[in-house]
């Protein structure tokens, strides 16, 4: 088993809450990670697994693991079966000190944190694992993981299989999972919005331009999107707003969140077919800004994402605001990065103050002086991790 980043962060708030609820897509791993940390598992998508935890429920709460041990329950896809929050909740009460009681996984994020917040706010912690990270597989190159994305039965582990591994696995989401997660449109609205939003990776979101190409309302193709955010399969990176004495974008960005995804959709296969695409540089630019996001995240770090872009054209493709100070970060598709990158990049920085000025290309060595950081994805990750 890969040694994910995230199960750190999980072992440290089971010591200090009594749950903890671990969110990700379908298939990022959290059913294999979740056993290596709890014996007791019960899958509540299944009829039989529900009828176990049922009459198995006093003693299994009661169980107190030998010494410091943490053995939670483990309740996978709590969000199908909304009578077990009622009984988590009662559960807790009755012994509020006790920690690292349950671990709930869920799949769709809406769902879930409507129970969450009606039944067990204040008595867990909520955990994101995504799709793996490079700082995860270090044995799989930074270009192939960009190719064929994260998910483990879809390239990482068994790269044969995709694309199509992530084919099957949009065809599962559009015609049955996004369906029962309550997305009201049909299986082929979907499917068209999903070629739609390839199509518009790292672009400002137009509302108004998708909806009238789907035949839709402006409120509800955002409603649509709102579901396949929940469903982690979209990013929305919302824009800076500064003072500047400029008029400023104000729509968000919207990116997939997986490249292995959005490259099986776009229907390119190969490095090559990658590299010859027109929209390879905005694949580039998601897949940086995921892989940065998901290691803070995995770390437990709080931070805020922002991109900027004035009309008149000065851009920052990722704005991080972390543990008090602004991170400016540009994203650039290229092995040789000219002075003139870094004097823009400086300049809209400078705009907002940023503390750390930040180049991110294709560059074997790394360059850093004064607050600025000329550098690969790789460089990048490990100046990150240092906590």
């Amino acid at each position: 088993m890969l040694d994910r980043h995230v199960r750190t962060l999980i072992l440290d708030r089971l010591r200090a809450y009594p749950a903890v609820v671990l969110v990700g897509p379908r298939q990022s791993g959290k059913t294999t990670l979740a056993r290596s940390l709890g014996t007791r598992t019960f899958d509540l998508e299944q009829e039989a697994d529900r009828l176990r935890l049922d009459v198995e429920w006093e003693q299994a709460v009661q169980r107190v693991p030998e010494g410091n041990r943490i053995d939670p329950i483990v309740l996978d896809e709590a969000q199908t079966w909304p009578a077990v929050f009622p009984r988590l909740r009662g559960a807790i009460d009755a012994d509020r000190k006790r920690t690292g009681r349950f671990l709930l996984l869920g799949s769709v994020s809406p769902p879930l944190m409507t129970e969450v917040a009606e039944s067990l706010a204040g008595r867990l912690s909520i955990v994101e694992l995504t799709p793996i990270l490079a700082v995860e597989a270090p044995q799989v190159s930074l270009d192939d993981l960009w190719l064929r994305g994260g998910f483990p039965d879809g390239g990482v582990l068994l790269p044969a299989m995709f694309p199509r591994w992530q084919t099957d696995y949009i065809a599962l989401l559009t015609q049955r999972d996004l369906p029962n997660w309550g997305l009201p449109a049909k299986p082929q609205v979907t499917e068209r919005l999903l070629r739609m939003l390839a199509a518009v990776h790292g672009q400002v979101w137009n509302a108004s331009q998708v909806a009238s190409s789907l035949g839709v309302s402006y409120a509800t193709v955002n409603t649509y999107l709102d579901y396949l955010e929940g469903a982690f399969l979209i990013r929305r990176l919302q824009p800076y707003f500064a003072n500047l004495g400029k008029r400023l974008i104000k729509s968000p960005k919207v990116y997939w969140r997986d490249s292995g995804l959005l490259h099986s959709v776009l229907q390119t296969v190969t490095r090559d077919e990658l590299l010859a695409r027109p929209w390879v540089g905005a694949s580039w630019e998601g897949f940086v800004i995921e892989q940065s996001l998901g290691l803070l995240s995995a770390q437990g770090e709080s931070f805020e994402a922002y991109f900027l872009r004035t009309s008149d054209g000065y851009e920052i493709d990722l704005v991080l605001v972390r543990r008090g100070e602004i991170w400016a970060v540009e994203i650039k598709l290229t092995s040789s990065p000219g002075p003139e990158d870094f004097a823009r990049l400086d300049k809209c920085a400078a705009m907002i103050g940023a503390k750390h000025r930040v180049l991110i290309s294709r560059v074997p060595e790394a360059t850093e002086g004064e607050g600025k950081l000329s550098c690969s994805l790789g460089h990048l990750l490990k100046v990150l991790g240092e906590r």
